[in-house]
């Protein structure tokens, strides 16, 4: 496969209608959705994918009931702590996105820890958690930073750009997806990069995530190889 695209975003939707459908709880949708996310994480590594973001929590999942809230925090608190040995082992290098502070100190510290660790090589795939992430959210913390930047006279408002508003946002030190897979039967970017997507490309899977195999993600990449992009601009006839 010769067009692999260099950043690969993914919606993983679909935990709790999967744990329905059994008659599990919630908590089990998202621990098999755990599971998922680290076989995602090896096929992007195995396709030399140099970014894979996985959008784990958004900022509208606070809205959800305390109760799985809570059970989610912890899942992700022991999934960070399970899985980085082998992302040291595979040198995937960690990073998170989002309103972090919000967060308990336990999971911050951990968060913290885990970045730090990953950091220490040369990574073979960087992979970015978007946790407490929404797209409104970093348009208007980059803003804000903005606007208080040009009030301390750091800048101008003669330099705001397309360009500056981009080195604001949280993704700064990522490239912008160049596919964004959303699985669960959905059709929509949820709050997601609502800036870095502009021109990404999007692949809707039927599947819910926890059902979502190698062969999809194949197929996937696949689709995108298959796509012209023009970035709107015309090209030929």
């Amino acid at each position: 496969m010769l067009n692999l695209p260099a950043h690969i975003a993914i919606i993983m939707d679909g935990n709790s209608r999967w744990a329905a459908d059994r008659g599990f709880s919630k908590n089990q949708g998202h621990k098999e959705g755990v599971k998922k996310a680290r076989m995602a994480v090896e096929f992007a590594r195995n396709n030399k994918i140099k970014h894979l973001t996985l959008f784990a929590f958004s900022t509208e999942n606070w809205g959800r009931q305390k109760k799985e809230v809570k059970g989610l925090l912890k899942i992700f608190l022991q999934a960070f702590t399970d899985q980085t040995p082998d992302l040291i082992k595979n040198k995937v290098k960690l990073d998170f996105i989002g309103d972090i502070p919000r967060f308990d100190k336990l999971l911050i510290n951990k968060i913290k820890e885990s970045q730090l660790s990953t950091s220490k090589y040369s990574p073979e795939l960087n992979l970015h958690i978007a946790i407490s992430y929404g797209g409104k959210w970093d348009l208007m913390q980059a803003l804000v930073k903005i606007n208080s930047d040009i009030i301390s006279k750091k800048i101008s408002k003669n330099q705001v750009d397309e360009d500056l508003i981009s080195k604001y946002l949280v993704t700064n030190n990522i490239p912008d997806p160049d596919l964004i897979i959303r699985t669960g039967n959905e059709q929509r970017i949820s709050n997601f990069f609502l800036w870095q997507a502009a021109y990404s490309e999007l692949f809707f899977s039927k599947k819910l995530w926890p059902d979502f195999e190698d062969k999809d993600f194949s197929k996937a990449l696949k689709e995108f190889e298959n796509r012209k992009r023009k970035f709107g601009v015309i090209t030929g006839n």
